[in-house]
């Protein structure tokens, strides 16, 4: 995969990540990593001494068994060479800022298996952090889950015996029994696309969702390209904001945001359309 797409999809996982990790993490906490949290405090996510680190998740935890400590979670879609010094530079500045028990993890959310070294053996410095893949947890975890947000993840679980068609038909149900409203909606599948890229699934899906959710469409050209399909095609982008526009309150930033086009394609649409 060239370095560019795999950017690309790279920073679409993260906005993804960053829009539910609120919503999800207490679950995941306890369902990936076995933390039970009774509290949990947000951290300064930015963390800075000589220089400066972001973190996918920092917060101070309270779990049921009254321990308290900072914990860490990078989410990672590539294997990335330098991780473990990455994540070692973490747990020295935040021991130092915090002067607290500080537990890592890093979650493997690409295809296949992380190769990636998680330790450091030299003979001044021993270091190591869990690699957790997210194949290896069965999707129906996360498909069992009351919030859509949590839901859309078991496309980067294991299916198990299950086709990955059938087992996209059940997460689409899912999404649909716990969702309300169809902006919330149409917001999850574009989030669950996005994900399947990472899954390598979204080409072999096409049919697949396009069956499932073409009621909340007229005309199917204009589902396909509300996933993310067919993106060359003039017509069908015109269609489906001509049908936003019809059908829904919403304003010309959400209508662009919800297409994939730009404000100015959407008031244009609105001006034809007149």
């Amino acid at each position: 995969m060239k370095a560019s797409k795999l950017k690309h999809q790279a920073n679409q996982y993260d906005k993804v990540f960053k829009e539910n990790i609120e919503a999800v993490m207490l679950s995941l906490m306890q369902k990936m990593l076995g933390i039970i949290a009774v509290d949990s405090e947000k951290l300064p996510d930015d963390i800075q001494y000589t220089k400066e680190r972001k973190a996918d998740f920092l917060n101070k935890i309270t779990d049921n068994k009254g321990d308290i400590f900072v914990l860490h979670i990078e989410f990672q879609v590539v294997d990335e060479p330098e991780m473990v010094d990455r994540m070692a530079e973490y747990y020295i500045m935040l021991r130092r800022k915090y002067r607290l028990p500080i537990k890592q993890f890093v979650i493997f959310i690409g295809s296949g298996k992380p190769k990636m070294v998680s330790r450091i053996d030299s003979d001044f410095m021993k270091y190591w952090f869990p690699l957790i893949s997210i194949l290896d947890f069965d999707y129906r975890i996360f498909l069992n889950s009351t919030r859509p947000e949590e839901i859309i993840l078991a496309i980067l679980a294991n299916f198990e015996q299950e086709t990955p068609e059938n087992a996209m038909k059940q997460i689409i149900n899912r999404i649909e029994e716990t969702t309300e409203g169809d902006f919330l909606l149409k917001r999850y599948f574009k989030q669950l696309r996005v994900l399947a890229q990472l899954r390598n699934l979204e080409e072999n899906l096409k049919e697949t969702i396009m069956l499932s959710i073409s009621k909340y469409l007229d005309e199917t050209r204009d589902v396909g390209y509300m996933i993310g399909f067919d993106k060359g095609e003039q017509k069908a982008k015109e269609n489906f904001v001509k049908n936003l526009l019809a059908k829904m309150s919403l304003t010309f930033e959400q209508i662009a945001d919800i297409a994939g086009v730009s404000v100015e394609f959407v008031q244009n649409v609105k001006k034809k359309d007149k």
